[in-house]
């Protein structure tokens, strides 16, 4: 019921506010708020048959408005009458306005067909006068781009270039970007690539071309730098000898000697060719254009491979450092063939270290030593084999004079050449291996021309012009008067001749090898060692087996006498340079230096005295006991100037190291003698000339005083050799020595108790030795 109830109530509360509810709704409609959807559902969705009371409240609403219309018109019907009256009689007037407008417009229209034309044609003008200014605009916008790209190819067909890549890279940096977007633009900048590659090709062909002239003319290069060097050279060695009169005199008096005249015409002829022939100065760049390098190298770095063009020359030009350094077969015959060989290496690197100099890092200075050691090595190994196959010295001299030239001229240009002075040393052994047969040629025949016999002089004039050419000087012989006959035959001064002539071809050899005086003079001395010792030995030694030769009794016995004296004094220059300390503690354990080349001398010599002729008995029996005389002859002598070394007075005390380095060196002499330098002596004959030596050094050795007092006088004597005096000589020398030595090692004097007792011992010796020395004084 309450349920019910509620319901009735809810249905009572609808009713009353219907029509409140329609009226909102109504109210909604005449103020044309839209959207009405939300307003008419609010209408349909209230209980049924709600639609029909709403139609009936809108018909209501609509008479209502209808009443409102009705009474308005009623209102302005009087007005609206008038109006339409009004309208009526203007009517006429409006015709008549028509035909008056109508042909107002048309006469204006007529007038107006004209203006249109003239207004048509200036928006045509003004069209076309745009277009021009547009196209002008453009036009001035490409103009620089044509003007560029024809620029470039006026360029390239005048071959500029490195220009013509300077301006491929405006255009495609500046111009083209501005007007990229027409055609003839993009066919530019598929064009310019091709471009590019083209210069390239074109640069390195002309490149190909400049590496192929270049080896070409890499002779002539070389050779006119050669000439500069040896220019220069020859100028400032003038200079030098210019301001220094007297240079080289003092310190090489005869080498001067020899060379002064052909000094003087070498100078002369220097001054006088210089006078002649002043040429200009030419470079690797006068001989040669190197714009190709620059233009290649300039292009290259523009196009970003700078590194791809050094690779290439450098390999290009190894190659062809490899084909230069290549000599021919038969350089060795021709002095010609080695000057072409030195210009064409000269050439190759005077042009190298150009391009070292005049671009930056086509080159390095390490590329060029590197190729320079690479090359040296070559050099030097075919300089050795082909100087290896001449054998004349004169060709051997030019050689070397080109190699020095070849050298001072890559030292000019900063190359080290110190292996090729080394090798000019090797060079010169066989210089003088070729002189050595030259000359040995030249003693053969002047032996054979000669009679052997004394040179007659009629007159004095005669006789200077025999001393002129041999410095010949005999006092004796220049009191007697003339005519008279020199101890010589013609061979004589006519080796002497050749002697200083081989001397001065020696010394030619031996100039601007950059080398002192001494080693100059050192190297004279040995090669003419070896001409005396060794060529005009052996010439001598075949003359000697000639039978034909003879000499006269007394010829013979001058010449016998000679060899002893001869032999003698070269005895007594080894002597002089015996260089003993005798001071030393002990000794070296080996004989000296100077003692050994002596002996090897004397072997040596005595040597020939072993080819000598036996084809005669008599000849034979003659030259053998020469032979044995002279040996023995020259042991006696170096044993008395030993024993006069000992005994020197200027020598004032002795160690007992002295004493046996000195034993060392005797030894060496007696194992001389005994292995029979010349035969047919009988047992130990040779040895007995230094038996006193022997005698002396064994009693100082082994200190046999007791002994040697106690045997003094008897024939059985142990020391029999000894005399008293030469012992007491020696004997207060080395008690001096000790004495010394004593005093300098003071410090350890409780340690000297043994040297103390000797020196007593020596002192009681000392005594009985003076009154030996003084018996034998009183007995005379």
């Amino acid at each position: 019921m309450a349920r019910k109830s509620k319901s009735n109530m809810s249905e009572q509360y609808l009713e009353e506010n219907k029509d409140q509810i329609y009226e909102n709704a109504l109210a909604e409609i005449q103020s044309f708020e839209l959207p009405l959807g939300t307003t008419l559902r609010s209408v349909y969705d209230d209980q049924p048959n709600a639609h029909q009371r709403f139609m009936e409240k809108l018909d209501a609403c609509i008479r209502n408005h209808d009443r409102e219309i009705e009474k308005m018109c009623n209102f302005h019907h009087q007005g609206f009458v008038d109006a339409i009256t009004e309208l009526l009689k203007v009517r006429a007037d409006a015709e008549k306005l028509k035909v008056q407008v109508t042909d107002t417009n048309r006469r204006l229209q007529d007038a107006g067909k004209e203006v249109i034309a003239q207004t048509e044609e200036i928006i045509r003008c003004r069209v076309q006068q745009r277009n021009i200014t547009t196209v002008v605009e453009k036009l001035q916008l490409c103009l620089p781009v044509l003007e560029m790209y024809s620029k470039l190819k006026e360029q390239m067909n005048v071959k500029r270039y490195y220009s013509a890549l300077k301006t491929m890279e405006q255009l495609e940096n500046l111009y083209l970007p501005r007007v990229s977007q027409y055609r003839f633009c993009q066919i530019m900048i598929e064009n310019l690539p091709k471009l590019r590659e083209e210069i390239k090709e074109i640069s390195m062909s002309d490149l190909k071309d400049f590496l192929e002239s270049i080896r070409k003319h890499s002779d002539r290069i070389g050779e006119t730098a050669m000439k500069q060097a040896q220019q220069q050279k020859t100028f400032s060695t003038t200079l030098q000898k210019q301001n220094n009169v007297n240079y080289g005199r003092n310190m090489h008096l005869g080498r001067s000697r020899i060379l002064e005249s052909k000094n003087e015409i070498t100078l002369k002829r220097t001054f006088e060719e210089d006078d002649e022939h002043e040429e200009e100065v030419l470079t690797a760049q006068d001989l040669v254009d190197f714009s190709p390098v620059y233009r290649c190298l300039h292009i290259y770095s523009v196009l970003g491979d700078g590194e791809i063009f050094e690779n290439y020359y450098r390999k290009q030009r190894r190659k062809q450092a490899r084909l230069v350094l290549q000599p021919q077969s038969s350089m060795h015959e021709t002095v010609e063939g080695y000057r072409r060989y030195f210009s064409q290496i000269v050439g190759f690197f005077v042009v190298e270290d150009h391009i070292l100099h005049v671009t930056q890092g086509l080159v390095t200075r390490t590329y060029t030593d590197e190729l320079w050691n690479m090359a040296l090595s070559k050099i030097i190994a075919v300089l050795r084999t082909h100087s290896s196959y001449c054998s004349d010295p004169d060709l051997v001299l030019e050689l070397k004079n080109l190699i020095v030239v070849f050298a001072d001229t890559l030292q000019g240009y900063g190359f080290p050449v110190n292996r090729l002075f080394d090798l000019l040393f090797e060079i010169r052994d066989q210089y003088n291996e070729t002189l050595l047969k030259k000359w040995s040629g030249l003693f053969r025949d002047i032996f054979e021309a000669d009679n052997y016999s004394p040179i007659p002089v009629a007159n004095e004039e005669e006789y200077k012009i025999v001393i002129s050419k041999f410095p010949f000087q005999d006092p004796e012989l220049d009191k007697q008067s003339f005519p008279k006959k020199l101890p010589m035959s013609q061979s004589v001064p006519q080796i002497y001749i050749q002697v200083k002539e081989f001397i001065y071809a020696s010394l030619k050899f031996s100039e601007s090898l950059h080398r002192s005086s001494t080693e100059i003079d050192d190297m004279l001395r040995k090669s003419t060692n070896l001409l005396l010792t060794r060529t005009l030995s052996s010439c001598l030694q075949n003359l000697i087996k000639k039978p034909h030769i003879g000499l006269t009794e007394d010829a013979r016995h001058a010449a016998e006498g000679e060899i002893y004296m001869k032999l003698n004094q070269k005895i007594d220059e080894f002597i002089q340079i015996a260089d003993y300390d005798w001071t030393m503690s002990e000794s070296d354990g080996r004989a000296s230096g100077y003692l050994m080349d002596l002996i090897n001398f004397l072997r040596s010599t005595f040597q020939v005295f072993t080819h000598l002729p036996n084809n005669n008995n008599d000849h034979a029996a003659m030259s053998g006991k020469v032979a044995q005389t002279a040996c023995m002859s020259a042991c006696q002598h170096l044993s008395t100037s030993l024993m006069q070394m000992l005994l020197d007075s200027e020598l004032k005390q002795i160690s007992m190291g002295a004493i046996q380095q000195f034993n060392l060196d005797v030894i060496q002499c007696e194992l001389f003698a005994s292995s029979e330098p010349v035969p047919g002596f009988q047992g130990d004959t040779l040895q007995l000339a230094f038996i006193d030596l022997r005698q002396l050094l064994d009693l100082f050795m082994v200190w046999d005083w007791s002994t040697y007092l106690a045997d003094y006088g008897q024939a059985t004597s142990k020391y029999l050799r000894v005399n008293p005096s030469t012992a007491l000589t020696l004997l207060e020398k080395v008690h001096r020595g000790m004495r010394d030595s004593s005093k300098k090692n003071n410090i350890f004097a409780q340690f000297r108790k043994n040297d103390r007792d000797k020196q007593k011992l020596i002192e009681t010796v000392v005594k009985q030795l003076r009154s030996l020395v003084n018996g034998m004084s009183q007995h005379t």
